[in-house]
């Protein structure tokens, strides 16, 4: 089972040389106005009160900040943080340590929590609404039940596809935040940070160029940062111009509109081989040779969010805008829809 345990930094952030990316505090995190205004008033009558925070389900897409949320709540909350994952924890006794192994008032960190099975789950039910857990010793006619007693504890749950959480787990959470996609300027702020922790040289229309290729989503843009650092270390005395980060940009195939080589082959494969759709998804997956989780969680958000595809009851649909996109007609788009 793989676990962390790291402390509040809060009080001791001058003592500490800054080693990542993530934002330690509210204040220096950029975008989702509305998740942040909401978290920050929690944790503050938390604090006051001294007591836990109600537990918190972070949903969205990949790479949008549920995780530096969790810690950033923890560092301002002054408590603990314990993190692990669905898929790290197979059994029952594997979240017992977990949760017996937290003080009142830490936080219990769960990515990926719509992977927890069954058993595992059906545990986190009384610890998470009466603070005990009920642990089952032998087997057969000798079984008996020992109940143990864990801390008033908060747990943060993150997941990439809540649909798939269980109604009886997702209603123990009080609350349920959705991140959504950053905007230009927020992704800008977000660049620009990065750039000074990495002791990168970035104008401000590299930042912009950047931002505006990232998908609206902060990974994304800390890791094309990355690349464009390297080209403009070996191509351009170390500064990240606009015309510089086009260029890096251009070389990693992502074009002005933030689609990638697999984006233009999932558009591709729909209108040149199944004219423009609807076409099952199974049918994509197969065309390309990717699974389908991949381009159900990956791909698909961001080409429906964009306005290239469309989801209907009998398939995907590419969409007028992605026949232009491909250097056809509107006139041909509209004789196939």
């Amino acid at each position: 089972m793989t676990e962390r345990f790291i402390t509040s930094t809060l009080n001791r952030r001058d003592a500490v040389k800054e080693t990542t990316l993530r934002p330690p505090t509210f204040a220096e995190f950029p975008g989702q106005h509305r998740v942040k205004e909401q978290l920050e008033l929690f944790v503050r009558a938390a604090k006051e009160r001294d007591e836990a925070l109600d537990h918190i389900l972070l949903c969205g897409p990949p790479g949008l900040g549920k995780t530096t949320l969790a810690y950033i709540i923890a560092n301002e909350r002054g408590t603990n943080l314990k993190s692990s994952s669905g898929p790290a924890i197979e059994k029952p006794g594997d979240l017992a340590g977990l949760l017996t192994s937290l003080e009142e008032g830490d936080i219990l960190f769960i990515d990926e929590i719509h992977r927890l099975s069954a058993a595992v789950e059906e545990y986190l039910y009384s610890a998470m609404e009466d603070f005990f857990i009920d642990i089952m010793l032998e087997q057969g006619a000798g079984a008996r039940s020992v109940r143990l007693t864990v801390p008033r504890f908060t747990l943060i749950g993150a997941t990439t596809r809540q649909g798939m959480i269980s109604a009886p787990l997702r209603a123990r959470f009080g609350l349920n935040m959705r991140l959504d996609y950053y905007d230009t300027e927020s992704l800008v702020s977000i660049i620009s940070r990065s750039a000074g922790i990495l002791g990168v040289e970035l104008e401000n229309k590299g930042a912009k160029e950047i931002a505006s290729r990232c998908r609206g989503t902060p990974r994304i843009a800390n890791n094309l940062l990355r690349r464009a650092r390297d080209y403009a270390q070996v191509k351009a005395d170390s500064i990240i111009t606009g015309t510089v980060a086009a260029d890096a940009l251009e070389m990693l195939q992502i074009d002005r509109d933030g689609l990638d080589e697999m984006d233009l082959r999932i558009l591709e494969v729909i209108i040149k081989n199944f004219r423009g759709g609807p076409v099952g998804l199974k049918n994509i997956a197969v065309s390309l040779g990717e699974d389908e989780d991949s381009l159900e969680d990956v791909y698909e958000p961001f080409l429906i969010q964009q306005g290239y595809l469309t989801r209907t009851s009998r398939g995907r649909v590419a969409t007028p805008k992605a026949w232009s996109k491909l250097g056809l007609s509107s006139a041909t788009a509209s004789d196939l829809f």
